[in-house]
């Protein structure tokens, strides 16, 4: 029996966002035809409201006012209410996003816009409480004020709506046109980031901070492109204070979306497959430059959080885990004093304690987040007792509170599955697999790519960009396309599968079909999508990497593995679109400026011919792995067969021994047959030797 008093037509979708608001008292609508002809029928205004559902905020939102009557009477009065989750439509969330700062000059969710039956912006902003205060209006006001603005000043609204419309459409008009591109947009990038950099507790600028793993993952490229330290200092600082923080789950793995202070001790307890799968990488290349042990264990670790708690069944990963459980932000991570010295014996409470800086009066409303505030050894000092001692303490407190954190009320998991997510995770763990000889890790990361290319492929090869419940969504965008062909070619490095290699040619031609612009990069949307306000092209890092960045190192990568020049001359049109915005706002542009240090640096080869079962070739393979090598793309054949990639053509065993072929630019050096020979060889690579 239906117990609920109201029920609208996102009870119909498949999203877990749209289907938490489906029993509000708004007449709410997907995004779609029906709801714009009802607005342009009726001659009502749009309110549009976009978030996801791992949001505090939109929570905060809906209890406050989407379940209110009153408030939902007045919705439905003046407005056709639209709902949109950001995650299965990134192409209205930005567009939206870009009106919104441009009215307000801030943005984030709950996003609330308001739009002329043609879908133009002319009025937004974020959240809105339902009374006045903190110097806002309640949102009832706002939308009593926008309908009246839109009913008796239509003409001044109607001239907003288009003013902003033309702004938007300005992306689309971006060309690469001439210039060139050198280091020097790699030093003066590096410079202003040194200037944002926190020389204290790490990260760029103060608060709130965000991980920002793209940038960070450039300041370890420029580390070993010229040695310098102030970049690798800067990389290393930020990491290890992440690793320790509140912003890391200490007991689960995995990291918290940001933190709301500077010290990364308090975070917003979102848990986002996105940021997981970046920060993947980065602790891995950070552990492959500087071998720390936290780096390695924090990659292990979140490994260990991703198989367990963000992967589907049937191959695949869930897209969040939700930062409020019970009703309350973060319950789920918080620990009391009293309760942890229920739960472990004395003496091994009061290490714990110490070393987590868990305290009677708490960090975070009265409760605790654990956080590392002293190091082992000044513990093990303290307790007078040995730092091995210190170590198994921790383990066991780590073990019995995870243990009984795990009989509590877990946060809500949005158990979409989208493939531009699934990309930088499938190529995470594909990559953190071979280099820490995780195999349930790149089993995982196969069997998800598997599972994209039976369950969200259209009859025709294209892609979908959302599964649930059964059910493949909305046609992929660039962003879906470019991060999973990133992923595909990162599957073939890993496990020498050509079939990786294949598909990810395959799906590059179709991303020239739909999503090229000739005049330089590629739009968000194909060309046969919906007609929306203004057809994008992205270009900025963000939280994600922009569809144009991993469009452009991906047909880098290719470039390489298929004796193709033209796709990088496409990824260097890239480049010099965004060449000078790169150099003045690198904190915008990490991954762009990543491939931007491949773009000018030799492309290097690594083309090994062997067994793959044979220890010798497997020796080889572990000396190449265990580096960074940020610009190498790496290629095996077995010694009886032919194959079709022209890096691989013509070699051979020497000796009827495993043999590794280095090349720079496709000019190679002697072959060799032993792990120290290819060691020293590696290394002047490294050194530009």
């Amino acid at each position: 029996m239906n117990t609920h008093k109201h029920t609208n037509r996102l009870i119909h979708e498949t999203s877990p966002y749209l289907l938490q608001h489906a029993h509000n008292p708004v007449d709410w609508h997907p995004w779609g035809e029906e709801a714009l002809q009802r607005a342009r029928a009726e001659d009502k205004p749009i309110f549009l409201s976009i978030g996801y559902s791992a949001c505090h905020w939109c929570h905060v939102m809906e209890r406050e006012s989407f379940e209110d009557e009153e408030t939902a009477a007045l919705m439905n009065e003046l407005f056709i209410n639209i709902k949109v989750d950001r995650e299965e439509r990134p192409d209205l969330d930005a567009i939206y996003m870009d009106a919104v700062q441009a009215m307000t000059g801030q943005g984030g969710w709950p996003m609330s816009v308001w739009l002329t039956p043609e879908g133009k912006p002319f009025y937004g902003g974020t959240y809105f409480p339902k009374e006045p205060r903190y110097g806002m209006p309640s949102f009832q006001q706002v939308l009593r004020a926008v309908a009246e603005a839109y009913r008796e000043r239509r003409e001044m609204v109607e001239g907003q709506a288009e003013r902003l419309a033309s702004m938007l459409r300005r992306s689309a008009s971006l060309r690469a046109d001439g210039g060139e591109l050198g280091e020097e947009i790699l030093e003066e990038a590096l410079g202003r980031m040194r200037q944002y950099f926190d020389e204290e507790d790490g990260g760029f600028g103060s608060q709130p901070k965000f991980p920002q793993p793209m940038t960070l993952d450039f300041a370890l490229t420029q580390y070993v492109r010229s040695g310098n330290l102030d970049a690798l200092y800067m990389a290393e600082l930020t990491l290890e204070k992440m690793a320790h923080g509140g912003i890391y789950d200490q007991l689960g793995g995995g990291f918290h979306r940001y933190s709301v202070d500077a010290i990364w001790l308090v975070p917003h307890f979102e848990k986002m497959l996105y940021d997981n799968a970046q920060l993947l990488r980065t602790y891995l290349h950070a552990w492959q430059v500087t071998q720390r042990p936290l780096f390695r264990r924090v990659v292990e670790e979140t490994i260990d959080y991703v198989l367990r708690e963000m992967t589907a069944p049937d191959g695949g990963f869930y897209s969040t885990q939700d930062a409020d459980s019970e009703g309350h932000e973060g319950k789920f991570f918080l620990w009391s004093q009293q309760e942890i010295e229920s739960l472990l014996d004395p003496h091994t409470a009061a290490v714990f304690s110490d070393y987590y800086g868990v305290s009677a009066r708490g960090n975070f409303e009265g409760k605790n987040i654990l956080s590392v505030v002293r190091n082992v050894e000044q513990v093990a000092q303290r307790f007078k007792v040995s730092e091995a001692e210190v170590q198994e303490a921790l383990r066991r407190g780590r073990a019995v509170l995870f243990a009984h954190r795990e009989t509590r009320v877990k946060p809500a998991r949005d158990e979409k599955i989208l493939t531009e997510w699934n990309g930088l995770m499938i190529h995470a763990l594909a990559e953190c697999g071979v280099v820490l000889g995780r195999q349930d890790a790149l089993a995982a990361a196969v069997r998800a790519a598997e599972f994209i290319l039976a369950q969200m492929s259209q009859p025709d090869g294209r892609l979908y960009r959302s599964y649930k419940d059964g059910q493949a969504r909305f046609n992929a965008y660039l962003e879906d396309y470019a991060s999973f062909i990133r992923a595909l070619i990162a599957l073939y490095e890993t496990t020498f599968d050509l079939r990786w290699l294949g598909e990810a040619t395959r799906l590059a031609q179709i991303m020239f079909e739909q999503f090229y612009d000739p005049a330089g990069g590629f739009f968000q949307t194909g060309v046969d999508h919906e007609a929306l306000v203004a057809r994008r092209k992205d270009f900025v890092d963000n939280a994600l990497p922009s569809g144009n960045s991993l469009a452009a190192e991906a047909l880098l990568r290719l470039s390489v593995f298929l004796d193709k020049p033209e796709y990088r001359t496409e990824a260097g049109r890239i480049l010099l679109m965004m060449k000078d915005a790169m150099a003045q706002q690198p904190t915008g542009f990490g991954r762009l400026l990543c491939v931007l240090d491949a773009y000018l640096s030799p492309s290097q080869e690594i083309a090994i011919v062997g067994r793959r079962d044979d220890p010798a070739t497997q020796a080889l393979l572990a000396e190449v792995r265990r580096r960074f090598l940020p610009h190498a793309v790496v290629a095996l054949k077995e010694p009886d067969q032919e194959s079709m990639l022209p890096l691989l053509q013509g070699r051979t065993l020497v000796d009827g021994k495993a043999t590794a072929y280095v090349c720079e630019n496709y000019a190679c050096k002697l072959p060799v047959t032993s792990a120290e020979e290819l060691a020293k060889m590696l290394d002047d690579l490294s050194a530009g030797r």
